[in-house]
């Protein structure tokens, strides 16, 4: 870069900057910013023609203002001038000016691009250098589509300079990751490759990132590159520090570059070519020998970047997964860093280490190392090292160590940090599951597993639990009896009364024998915890109970009691009540061979994928498990939580009317007391939290017992609610295709969502974040529903904590349960005070109808001959419109499955074509719905269009579904 002259220093800029420097408040600094603006406004209106040099000063001066929080609306012409003139500093600025201010929709844009093709064809290479940096920095579509064609040319001539090249390397990687469409590498493919033998280590640093990005997403047009990369690699390795002089960093050659290398070869399966695989295994084993080489300095700089190229070597023997020798080196090597004092170091051989145990190569030695890593879940003070290491534990674990590794998980888990609590449980269900030899051990795990950490016990885990139990006579009568002794604790969490209930309602028989365990006392201690669950939990209770009139016939008139008094046969809840009436009636009226057959023990359920494995699967976290594991859980018994498959449905023995629901297939617990807090949810079917990892938070004062608002809640703020914000419809619309992100966001407040819905019933987290150092006082929220939407949505708030402190964030759940169709949003108003002043906004909440689908699968006969059913022009909307955005399949596809409707593949005759099924559930009837998009992916970019036909058993569905879907695509 040229060396700025001293005459090129602006001194009336240092003085403006000085002056700002020195206002003593706000007022002041406008003050003068306005008297600054004023000056520069009439310079540049005036008569007098400003040279070069004012230009740039008051351009700079523009850039300050803009900079210190003040919009800029003039000057922005004298920049582009600027961009004519021959001296460096002068164009410096109008380039920097462009960059930072310059919108992508500007007029300005086409003299601007041809400022910018004047410098690429001038040859000077500060010039050119410039123009690249500027098209690197806006990287908008539209110089996009003018240069991308221009800089493939300059970065492969032989004439262009190695700076130029090392800028127009980083402006293309930029193009191709903002438009990829139009970043065409086509000629230029094999010189782009062949950069990587350039003589300068620049160019070939900024070629490989290029060449790295190109290569993922096309990996057989770029192949070539695995042999020159390996070249490469060897060179650096093999390399004195003294050999790269201008490219040694603390005494380790080209750290950067071999790590870029290193990362690159992971793009690629090992090299088929035997000199060239046998050259790479050589550079893995250089880089782990000088592992073990003692440091040659002691700064902290000398170890990570050694370190860093080591990760990158170890990362690509797992990568190939073919060389024994490698991979045993690598875990020895890993093991040396567990015991390090850099706690990064420890969390990185842990993570890596995860990996390695996966591979058979490496899984003996991963094992040898099983006392360091028990040692670090116990003793780490970082509690991302301590879950990397329960991670390490899960994966290293067979039938060798499966006891061992369960017992310290389950001691760990008694105080374990509540963040990592529920993947804890999980992973020791599924532990406990695939290793177990002994079923008794199995149950006394998962038993202990509910005492220890109860709360956070998904029902996908006692239901896999009570489905063993029923497909293994073997274990029956042990489960009984544990259970049994574990309800006598004076504390017993409600999983615990719930798989009691359920098993001795089953087997309860098997252990009747004993005085200590007679029916009458299985019953008693049964009803002892009657009183203190929630809904769902009773009503499998009462299930039970009427399976003890089966089994145990003396229990008849005890039980019976219970079901006719009032709290029961008049209870609150109408699925309590109606259990209580039936079951008090069947158990009346039937005779004792049709009650057995009614009642009969549960068959054996059907094998099926674990379905604690698969919640696994989805958190997606380092440790998850892979397909292997989910493929090793299709044991005997299969998945409980199947459709009505549920322990909870099991024991209502269809007593029940079947257009009554079950309070245990209600998973978001409408239709139950329960207190919102009594499980968090689980990260398995929700995302993680928009702020922070904190479960649900426990509720507020002033809850009723169902952990909600009463009907009249008390109000702290009592002015009006505000009327919605005019982006709320906009807001609504980045929610139809997703359930999950930021709904709103301000200088003061930050709100995110996240949701789950299923059939008619949906719930809802709210997340409250201050982004302020001063607390918000008498923070209140409500949820209205205008108009009609009263009859068409029950929406229940649970409150919130009316202080919020500076930088912390409140949770709120939202229960939501579709009564019938509905087109508008509920209207959530927030209130609150900050600074003594009064802050009061609306917006709407995201819930529209789609997201009530159910699913549906067709065949091509199905959905046309459906198709044709609906031909009533009412039950037809359609809606033809221009393509907002670039047509992708991939993307079209995700936000059809994200509306919720089932994406029907190869249904429609037209292969581009997509067309979808689905059912919108709600309380009072089923609408069913079939979608069909047409675009005309072969029109040009800007003239592409959409046609998108809906058509519904209900007009009004069809209508609002098409201006829903209409604004996403």
């Amino acid at each position: 870069m040229p060396a700025v002259s001293k005459g090129d220093g602006m001194r009336g800029l240092a003085v403006f900057i000085s002056d700002i420097r020195n206002c003593k408040s706000k007022e002041a600094e406008i003050k003068r910013i306005n008297k600054e603006l004023a000056n520069i406004r009439s310079k540049f209106k005036g008569d007098k023609a400003l040279d070069g040099y004012s230009k740039k000063k008051y351009v700079c001066k523009l850039l300050f203002i803009f900079l210190l929080g003040h919009d800029i609306d003039f000057g922005h012409m004298e920049a582009v001038n600027l961009l004519s003139s021959n001296k460096y500093t002068e164009k410096q600025i109008g380039y920097l000016f462009i960059s930072v201010l310059v919108n992508s929709n500007s007029e300005l844009i086409r003299l601007i691009n041809n400022a910018i093709k004047n410098d690429l064809s001038s040859r000077n290479p500060t010039f050119m250098c410039l123009a690249l940096h500027c098209i690197a920095n806006v990287g908008s579509r539209e110089m996009a589509e003018a240069f991308a064609g221009e800089i493939p040319r300059i970065l492969v001539a032989g004439d262009t300079m190695d700076s130029v090249k090392q800028s127009a390397a980083l402006c293309l990687l930029r193009l191709y990751r903002t438009s990829p469409d139009l970043v065409l590498m086509g000629e230029w493919t094999s010189r782009v490759v062949h950069l990587l033998n350039d003589q300068h280590m620049g160019v070939v640093t900024a070629a490989i990132s290029l060449i790295t990005c190109l290569s993922q997403k096309n990996p057989e047009e770029f192949k070539t590159c695995v042999s020159l990369a390996v070249s490469r690699l060897s060179r650096i390795v093999s390399s004195a520090s003294t050999d790269l002089q201008d490219y040694t960093y603390y005494f380790v050659p080209a750290p950067w570059l071999s790590c870029k290398l290193l990362r690159l070869l992971q793009c690629y399966p090992p090299p088929e070519d035997g000199a060239v695989k046998g050259r790479l295994v050589e550079c893995l084993e250089t880089i782990l020998n000088k592992a073990q080489e003692p440091p040659k300095s002691k700064k902290v700089q000398h170890s990570n970047a050694k370190n860093a190229i080591l990760f990158e070597a170890i990362a690509l023997i797992i990568h190939y997964d073919s060389e024994p020798n490698l991979l045993v080196r690598a875990c020895n090597q890993l093991g040396q860093f567990l015991q390090h004092r850099e706690t990064n170091l420890r969390y990185l051989a842990l993570e890596s280490m995860c990996t390695l145990a996966s591979s058979e190569f490496s899984h003996e030695a991963v094992k040898t190392h099983i006392e360091t890593v028990i040692n670090a879940l116990k003793t780490e003070r970082d509690v991302s090292v301590r879950q990397r290491a329960a991670d390490l534990l899960y994966a290293m674990c067979d039938r060798s160590n499966a006891k061992q590794i369960v017992a310290e998980m389950l001691s760990y888990l008694e105080t374990a940090d509540y963040s990592i609590r529920e993947e804890m449980v999980l992973k020791v269900a599924i532990l406990a599951e695939k290793y177990a030899v002994d079923y008794s051990w199995y149950v006394d795990t998962i038993l202990n597993l509910i005492r220890i950490a109860g709360d956070y016990v998904s029902e996908e885990v006692w239901y896999r639990v009570i489905q063993i139990v029923i497909n293994r006579d073997d274990v029956q009568g042990y489960a009984a009896k544990t259970v049994f002794e574990a309800l006598q604790a004076p504390a017993c969490h409600e999983n615990m009364v719930k798989v009691g209930g359920y098993i001795l309602g089953e087997f309860g028989n098997l252990i009747a024998g004993d005085p200590r365990s007679s029916p009458l006392v299985q019953f008693n201690l049964l009803h002892s915890k009657f009183h203190l669950c929630s809904v769902p939990t009773r009503a499998l209770l009462l299930s039970a109970y009427i399976k003890f009139i089966n089994l145990f016939p003396e229990t008849k008139p005890t039980i019976q009691e219970v079901l006719r008094c009032d709290s029961q046969i008049r209870n609150s809840d109408v699925e309590l009540q109606q259990r209580a009436v039936e079951y008090l009636k069947l158990s009346s009226i039937a005779s004792t061979d049709v009650l057995a057959t009614v009642l009969e023990e549960m068959p054996p359920f059907p094998e099926r994928e674990s379905s604690i494995l698969a919640k696994l699967k989805k958190k997606k976290g380092p440790g998850a498990v892979s397909g292997n594991e989910l493929e090793e859980g299709k044991r005997e018994g299969g998945e409980l939580n199947g459709a009505g498959e549920r322990p909870g449905d099991s024991s209502a023995i269809g007593a029940s009317n079947a257009s009554t629901p079950s309070p245990s297939a209600d998973l978001l617990g409408l239709r139950s007391a329960a207190p919102v807090s009594a499980a968090p949810p689980s990260a398995g079917s929700l995302l993680v939290d928009v702020f922070s990892e904190a479960g649900p938070a426990a509720p507020a004062a002033g809850a009723n017992d169902d952990g909600f608002l009463s009907s009249a809640p008390p109000s702290v703020v009592s002015e009006d609610p505000a009327p919605p914000l005019p982006e709320s419809d906009e807001l609504l619309n980045k929610f139809v295709c997703k359930n999950n992100g930021v709904l709103f966001e301000n200088q003061l407040l930050q709100i995110g969502v996240k949701s789950e819905y299923r059939q008619n019933l949906g719930r809802m987290y709210l997340f409250y974040g201050n982004k302020t150092s001063v607390q918000f006082v008498n923070f209140t929220t409500t949820v209205s529903c205008p108009g009609e939407l009263q009859s068409q949505l029950n929406v229940q708030l649970k409150p919130v904590d009316p202080l919020v402190e500076g930088g912390a964030q409140v949770q709120q759940v939202i229960n939501i349960e579709c009564l019938t169709v509905f087109s508008d949003a509920p209207l959530l108003n927030i209130k609150f005070r900050y600074g003594g002043a009064l802050q009061n906004l609306t917006l709407k909440l995201p819930v529209a109808i789609n997201k009530f689908f159910q699913p549906t699968e067709m065949s091509s006969h199905d959905f046309f001959q459906r198709w044709k059913q609906l031909s009533q022009p009412q039950q037809e909307a359609q809606k033809i419109f221009k393509a907002n955005h670039a047509m992708d399949t991939e993307v079209l596809k995700a936000k059809l499955l994200g509306l919720g409707t089932a994406l029907l593949e190869k249904v429609d005759p037209n292969p581009d074509n997509f067309v979808c099924a689905g059912v919108i559930q709600t309380k009072a009837q089923q609408v069913g719905c079939l979608l069909r998009l047409e675009p005309n992916a072969q029109a040009q970019p800007g003239e592409q269009m959409y046609r998108l036909t809906l058509r519904s058993s209900k007009d009004t569905v069809a209508k609002r579904l098409c201006e829903l879907l209409a604004e996403q695509f």
